[in-house]
């Protein structure tokens, strides 16, 4: 039988980790530096024995944002429910962790249709468009680090869910009961901050997300989320451990003890949620790890 946490063991544990968040804004640390090399030739433009790909441009409603959106689509016949669907934010990254045996092993079951949706860039992150796409309203008023506006979760909900997801899904057998979206660090925020606002998707996988920059907002609100507010959506929580300090530094406050709090709280409410731990692994080596854990889920061969 598990054990609840009360409220006051919760409030500890936000309070201490409110520490961490000023450690984390002060001392950019090392997960906070993505690698920006420029990218060379992905899995769609060398081709797979197993997928077809598209490749579409879109624009933000104000036009500060341009993306590049890549379809792949299995060569396998689809079932009668039709394809299991995942959006992969970050898309030119998560395409350049995309390999042809990554491709074989989700043919091996049911492969799902991938949708990742990335900027008009060479590089691996737009770190400008990501930050305002992918955080949440209440980081408006506020400056990120490197002067980064935020706070536009919503406007990019939309644009995904009202234009993008329309035009790529048109004409596609998809399983509208198999629908999911997967982000990591700043896109596992968004990942959170949709499964509060939008029931568009029915598994939400979110992988190491930046809760500490965010103050912990979304995750108290998570506890509150009962059975029927969630009701037909599965969340998939995806943590490395790698980033703990090691013996002899400096303590500090164990991030993952409010995730494991909020997954306490959810499970205990009847909601869907599931807490994978990846021992070793630091914030930036979740990406691929955590992205081929979501594909061999949504393909049911993990």
């Amino acid at each position: 039988m598990s054990h609840r946490p009360d409220r006051r063991q919760i409030c500890r544990v936000i309070a201490r980790l409110g520490v961490f968040t000023i450690m984390l804004l002060g001392a950019g640390n090392s997960f906070a530096r993505p690698n920006l090399t420029p990218l060379g030739p992905n899995i769609a433009d060398r081709g797979s024995a197993y997928y077809h790909f598209t490749v579409r441009q879109f624009d933000s409603a104000d036009g500060r944002r341009h993306y590049k959106v890549w379809t792949a689509i299995p060569d396998k016949a689809p079932p009668a429910s039709g394809y299991p669907l995942l959006y992969l934010l970050d898309g030119n990254a998560a395409m350049d962790k995309l390999s042809d045996d990554l491709l074989r092993q989700l043919s091996a079951g049911t492969p799902p249709v991938l949708v990742a949706v990335g900027y008009q860039t060479d590089l691996p992150f737009d770190q400008l468009a990501r930050t305002y796409d992918y955080t949440p309203a209440h980081w408006r008023d506020r400056q990120n680090r490197g002067g980064r506006e935020g706070g536009g979760s919503a406007a990019f909900r939309q644009l995904l869910t009202q234009t993008i997801a329309p035009q790529v899904e048109k004409g596609l057998p998809i399983d509208a009961q198999r629908r999911g979206l997967w982000g990591h660090s700043y896109g596992g925020l968004l990942v959170l901050d949709s499964f509060l606002s939008a029931p568009s998707f029915n598994d939400y996988f979110a992988a190491s997300p930046s809760v500490a920059q965010d103050d912990f907002v979304l995750l108290k609100r998570l506890g509150a989320v009962t059975k029927d507010e969630a009701k037909g959506r599965r969340l998939h929580l995806l943590e490395g451990d790698g980033d703990l300090p090691r013996p002899g530094e400096e303590h500090r406050p164990d991030a993952l003890a409010a995730v494991r709090v909020a997954v306490a709280e959810l499970s205990d409410n009847g909601v869907g949620v599931t807490w994978q731990l990846f021992p070793g692994l630091r914030h930036g080596e979740m990406f691929p790890a955590s992205l081929r854990s979501a594909l061999l889920q949504m393909a049911e061969v993990q």
